[in-house]
């Protein structure tokens, strides 16, 4: 099993920048280069929605229109973590942001595909 942990979330500024992090461990993860790793975010009352995501090796990045040329994702591989910088913070940003991985050769943007996924942190944007 993977464990699949975020951080970073807090309340900002429209404007603002955060940096958010997801750290994965467990017993069965090798390395997190045999995963791709993506973002989602669930506003209340809305469905989960896809925001980024990195190939294993991180060479290779998708973004949501929304959030493209504001947002980057990155990893390293070498301490088992992915990030989500965020930056030009809009309030229709807040939302729980979730991390989640897939053991695949290609770069998913569906929900539904991902295997493991974090518990969520909170990111809240105030005009």
């Amino acid at each position: 099993q993977v464990q699949l942990v975020e951080s970073g979330g807090g309340s900002v500024q429209a404007g603002g920048s955060l940096r958010l992090s997801c750290a994965a461990s467990g017993r069965t993860l090798s390395t997190l280069s045999s995963y791709v790793m993506g973002w989602f975010r669930q506003a209340p009352g809305k469905e989960r929605e896809f925001v980024a995501a990195a190939s294993r090796s991180g060479d290779t990045t998708y973004y949501s229109d929304s959030v493209k040329g504001r947002f980057t994702i990155s990893r390293d591989n070498a301490k088992n973590t992915v990030y989500l910088q965020m930056t030009s913070l809009k309030p229709e940003d807040a939302a729980v942001y979730y991390c989640a991985g897939m053991v695949s050769d290609y770069v998913a943007r569906r929900a539904s595909e991902y295997d493991y996924w974090g518990q969520g942190t909170q990111v809240t944007v105030s005009s």
